[in-house]
């Protein structure tokens, strides 16, 4: 089975995505860590953001592992290095969508993620699971909530990993975010016209959860 996953920046997709794929017993996929490798694996070597032709060869020979820890947590593998912190950092975050809109890398990761969605049953979260990578997903959900409340959460996020990013950056962050994901040429993010609409506003994780499991259920 196949449980996508899609919805802005900051909703809380990942967090629900990860804890219904511990609570199923299932893989978890987190599609936004991929991109986010990438865009790293960019920075660290001064490859411009705007070189699309040099961000693509990149995306073609690039290593990708994630692994579900017995905590539920993720560690995500570039090339064989841990960097599953070093992926959240601002400077990653500042860049990642610009290099997900490119539409070859985003060619490139859907196969990648596809292969991995078939080898198990699996929980996969991003902005274009149930629209483009697992279109016949079983079960798909939009997690939302308002912009307001969605930069608090990750505002408070960057907090919890130390990095220095006032609310106000977190806002226009988020912001340019939308803009990108939105409008994208390429799989843009919207809503799978089969895709179950969850407000998380006010909601707890586990609330949300629970929801989830319900409705697969």
């Amino acid at each position: 089975m196949i449980i996508a996953i899609d919805g802005p920046a900051g909703a809380g997709k990942s967090t629900v995505a990860k804890k219904l794929a511990q609570r199923m017993g299932f893989l978890y996929i987190d599609t936004g860590a991929m991109y986010r490798c990438l865009a790293l694996k960019a920075l660290d070597q001064g490859v411009a953001i705007s070189d699309t032709a040099k961000i693509i060869a990149l995306a073609k020979g690039v290593s990708i592992d994630l692994i579900n820890n017995p905590d539920g947590s993720l560690k995500v593998l570039l090339d064989g290095k841990d960097v599953s912190e070093a992926i959240r950092k601002p400077r990653v975050t500042e860049v990642v969508s610009d290099v997900a809109k490119i539409k070859e890398v985003r060619q490139i990761m859907v196969e990648l993620q596809r292969r991995m969605g078939v080898s198990k049953d699996s929980v996969m979260d991003g902005r274009d699971i149930g629209t483009v990578v697992f279109p016949n997903a079983q079960k798909k959900f939009y997690i939302d909530a308002r912009f307001e409340e969605r930069a608090n959460r990750r505002y408070k996020e960057h907090k919890g990993l130390g990095n220095q990013a006032s609310l106000e950056d977190v806002k226009n962050d988020l912001h340019n975010r939308d803009t990108i994901d939105s409008t994208r040429e390429f799989s843009p993010l919207k809503k799978a016209d089969d895709a179950i609409y969850v407000d998380t506003t006010d909601m707890s994780i586990e609330e949300v959860v629970a929801y989830l499991v319900d409705k697969v259920k």
